[in-house]
């Protein structure tokens, strides 16, 4: 018979192990940060700012004394973190390196592949010229290319599909492993060569593909507490199915993992595997603080896990009648202790340097006392701090009824 995992202690080993069930307080600089992002294995990096840049977000959530300068320090100037891609773009310990030539090899072949059809081949006669140019002069931005490399490229105007051809062969070096990202100028992405950038330790260090495949299986697995073979697949992006669900079986067979059932927030059971003995390990007790989250917090990037584990439906598109919209990835998750109590709509107004709270839906079954509403408004407070911004802007109906999904 498989031990079992109950839904509420599934809940707190799972925010355990994403870093979201001890108070965010802590070293938030240098060594002390670099060690909170190897604890996730990854930050995933996004563009939009309606409140603070979603790395900033995930990582302010763990450490409450973090500012966007630290991460900035980390890669530019310290080379701890590369950034490259796992499911997105994303910042990774530098001690991680050696394992992305695995996916540089298989990037090559499959990127060419698939942007051709999308670009056409015009993206592949710039590689030599993208290269020289940088070799010669030195860092660059995709804008600097579309004139120095190729008189014929055609600026696009916004966006990923009027890449022109000297961006796109830009992007296709930097993901296979030709170049990298010396630094951000905002976020814009600033290339240099790989040998400019990748201490030489990380850089030339090459495993074989079975210990890639070792080393991330085991990686992602300690990470999540819990995992299908499939969601081990999915953490890094370096394994294939296949090459997961090989390491499973093969661990299983070497009783380095066993089978366990997790019960779901709704009593269903779903087969995992874990660590032996990890049913009988002792779950943090949560706090009654409350946390705004980012839509790409690791904790939530997989939507039906999140569903299945805090039955927290969270999707893009999803519309709620009583609220006549749609709520989409940049309405905030809102967390207490293990459970996600809401959704909150909100952003930084910067010229008039307020926090604009549109409206919060409670999730079915929370009820907003005076308690929770104090608690959520200490949050609140302390994301001014961290965006720097005065003062807190409540709409008049900002607290609405709970969630209907």
């Amino acid at each position: 018979m498989r031990a079992r995992l109950s839904n509420s202690a599934a809940r707190r080993l799972f925010l355990a192990r994403h870093g979201l069930m001890m108070p965010p307080h802590g070293p938030a600089t240098g060594d002390g940060l670099a060690k909170v992002i190897g604890e996730l294995g990854f930050v995933q990096l996004d563009s939009v700012n309606t409140l603070a840049r979603a790395h900033d977000l995930i990582l302010w959530s763990r450490r409450q004394s973090y500012r966007p300068p630290a991460l900035q320090a980390l890669l530019h100037r310290d080379r701890a973190v590369f950034e490259h891609w796992t499911h997105d773009a994303a910042v990774i310990p530098i001690a991680f390196y050696p394992h992305w030539h695995h996916r540089f090899a298989r990037d090559r072949t499959e990127l060419a592949r698939r942007w051709r059809a999308w670009q056409g081949a015009a993206f592949e006669s710039r590689f030599d010229a993208v290269l020289a140019r940088i070799a010669d002069h030195g860092p660059c931005m995709s804008a600097d290319l579309a004139e120095a490399t190729a008189e014929g490229d055609v600026r696009g105007s916004t966006g990923w599909w009027d890449w022109h051809p000297s961006k796109a062969a830009l992007e296709y070096l930097w993901r296979v492993g030709e170049l990298a990202v010396a630094r951000r100028d905002g976020f814009r992405k600033v290339y240099d060569l790989t040998e400019r950038v990748i201490p030489d330790a990380h850089r030339t260090a090459r495993p074989e593909t079975a210990a890639t495949v070792d080393w991330a299986a085991r990686a992602a697995l300690d990470r999540l507490g819990f995992a299908t073979s499939g969601e081990v697949a999915a953490f890094f992006g370096l394994l294939s199915v296949a090459e997961a669900k090989q390491w499973c079986t093969a661990a299983l067979a070497r009783g380095e993992v066993e089978e366990i059932e997790v019960e779901g927030a709704d009593g269903t059971l779903r087969r995992s595997l874990a660590r032996p003995g990890l049913v009988d390990q002792a779950v943090p007790e949560p706090s009654d603080r409350v946390r705004v989250l980012s839509p790409f917090d690791p904790a939530l990037r997989d939507r039906d896990r999140a569903e299945r584990l805090f039955g927290f439906h969270y999707r893009i598109e999803i519309f709620v009648p009583e609220a006549r919209r749609r709520w989409g990835y940049y309405v905030f998750p809102v967390l207490e202790g293990d459970r996600l109590i809401g959704r909150i709509d909100m952003k930084a107004m910067r010229d008039r340097g307020q926090l604009a709270v549109r409206a919060f839906w409670p999730e079915a079954g929370v009820a907003m006392g005076k308690g929770r509403q104090s608690r959520l408004m200490a949050e609140l407070e302390r994301l001014t701090t961290m965006a720097d911004l005065g003062r807190i802007a409540l709409a008049p109906d900002w607290l609405r009824a709970a969630s209907l999904v």
